[in-house]
């Protein structure tokens, strides 16, 4: 069972001590250096990279700059609460993340004639999520998309502590990712809620879909991509398997495939877009 945010609040027994919540909504956080969203390219056609839980655009800025080199419109927001202070992020839900992301869809839509989501681990869950609502977009590729998270699922939110240690970016290869030391619980457990929500709503979405995931991935299991790729309800839909990549596969050495199964599959469906 996943418990709600209230709940939780109402149970939790505080580690730390910050200022008091109306303080709190009033301030302002700078955004880390490197954690900023970015806008690449003037293209027709839009690719919106969303990045995953606790991490920020830097984890998907070199192969959003391949895509730009390539001709098209790039676009990544910061996802709310993510890049700042730690204090932002615990106040955030997961419906601020879709929003951050609705918003971002925007930014491409009024330029672009069609715009494609690429989504990182939690981003390929707001990326779906999203196209189950009907977000107008043309197609989906997701990389280790989180569709269980057995280090947080695990976890009982009613006796845990409220900030939860962050190990290390499960990356392969030797790379860096701007991401908080701590998480706060409520934050896991709206992620766990947003996977709780998006699961059954996975065969209403009937737009192209390429599924990327990480033969060995130590934060989301590999089963989750093919349990989507059986689940999902689009006709054209195809899974590639990245034999050299754990979970954060954007940093590590299949970027690479990543950009050119993602360029294959964009450059496809978006000639089908224009013409059809």
């Amino acid at each position: 069972m996943i418990h709600t945010r209230n709940s939780f609040a109402s149970k939790a027994k505080r580690v730390f001590i910050f200022e008091m919540e109306d303080e709190m909504m009033s301030m302002i956080y700078p955004v880390i250096p490197g954690a900023e969203a970015f806008s690449l390219g003037r293209g027709s056609v839009g690719i919106l990279l969303c990045h995953g839980f606790n991490a920020t655009p830097q984890s998907v800025r070199a192969v959003g700059e391949q895509f730009a080199a390539h001709g098209f419109s790039v676009y990544a927001p910061r996802l709310h609460g993510h890049g700042t202070d730690l204090r932002e992020f615990e106040a955030t839900t997961a419906d601020d993340w879709k929003q951050s992301v609705r918003d971002g869809f925007e930014q491409l839509d009024g330029r672009c004639e069609s715009v494609f989501i690429v989504g990182q681990s939690m981003g390929a869950t707001l990326a779906l999520s999203l196209a189950a609502e009907g977000l107008p977009v043309a197609g989906i590729i997701t990389i280790n998309a989180a569709l269980s998270v057995p280090a947080y699922e695990a976890l009982s939110f009613t006796d845990c502590p409220v900030y939860l240690p962050e190990s290390a970016p499960d990356i392969k290869q030797s790379a860096f990712e701007i991401i908080y030391d701590f998480v706060p619980a409520v934050c896991a457990s709206e992620l766990l809620r947003l996977i709780e929500e998006t699961r059954p709503a996975l065969a209403a979405i009937q737009i192209p879909t390429l599924i990327l995931y990480s033969a060995e991935d130590h934060v989301v299991p590999p089963v989750c991509s093919d349990y989507l790729y059986r689940t999902i309800g689009a006709a054209d839909k195809r899974s590639y398997c990245l034999l050299d990549s754990y979970h954060v596969a954007t940093l590590d050495h299949d970027q690479k495939t990543i950009v050119r199964e993602t360029l294959q599959f964009v450059e496809q469906f978006s000639r089908l877009t224009q013409t059809g």
